[in-house]
């Protein structure tokens, strides 16, 4: 079984899964949808869920850097409790503070483009934070 990486935004949704053996996470897309349209996101992740054999969801929380929770985290929160009613799947929470700068770090350090960048970087952040949750699960 495979786990599924999410980096949730306001109109996007980054996308990343791992292999099998649940070793390595590589990025899928970072999925567009109209801001306040959570359905629209939902629906792409039941569609994954139907393409592929999934056994968790890892879903980036996005706490503030002194560990406090703020808006961001509120609408997190509020698409992990959509899923839940969607899906039987585990979905775990992982903090990701530092995705989103790593990620442009990493692209900036392979030579992307600002737009490729840009168009990219949260489909980086989900590859990133499924990454961590696999090498905790790992050390465990």
């Amino acid at each position: 079984m495979k786990v599924l990486g999410l980096d949730y935004g306001d109109a996007s949704l980054g996308i990343a899964i791992s292999d099998k053996e649940q070793t390595l996470a590589r990025g899928l897309e970072n999925y567009r949808f109209k801001q306040g349209e959570d359905s629209q996101a939902l629906n792409k992740v039941l569609s994954l869920l139907k393409e592929e054999p999934i056994s968790t969801i890892v879903l980036g929380y996005p706490k503030n850097m002194d560990g406090s929770e703020g808006v961001q985290a509120d609408k997190t929160q509020a698409f992990k409790t959509l899923l839940e009613t969607h899906t039987n799947h585990p979905i775990k929470l992982v903090d990701e503070r530092l995705s989103s700068k790593m990620a442009k770090q990493t692209m900036m350090f392979g030579n992307k483009s600002r737009k490729k960048r840009r168009s990219t970087v949260d489909e980086m952040s989900a590859v990133l934070i499924l990454q961590d949750y696999l090498d905790q699960q790992k050390n465990k």
